[in-house]
């Protein structure tokens, strides 16, 4: 594999894997109307994925070419 498309592979998957975290932590917001607080229970499928295509991008780009 082309040492550009490694280094390409590899700076896109730690950014991924960086959101992904980042979605995963960061709490959703909550709205409050008068006494009532309507609480949205945070769905952490999204961010799950995303940090496995994240894991995925940056092992594929330092296994390729190893032979």
């Amino acid at each position: 594999m082309n040492k550009t498309i490694k280094s390409v592979l590899l700076i896109a998957g730690i950014i991924i894997l960086i959101y992904g975290i980042y979605t995963l932590i960061q709490p959703e917001a909550q709205v409050s109307i008068g006494d009532v607080d309507l609480v949205k229970a945070q769905d952490n499928t999204n961010s799950y994925i995303t940090i496995a295509v994240g894991i995925i991008a940056i092992a594929i780009s330092s296994l390729a070419g190893k032979k």
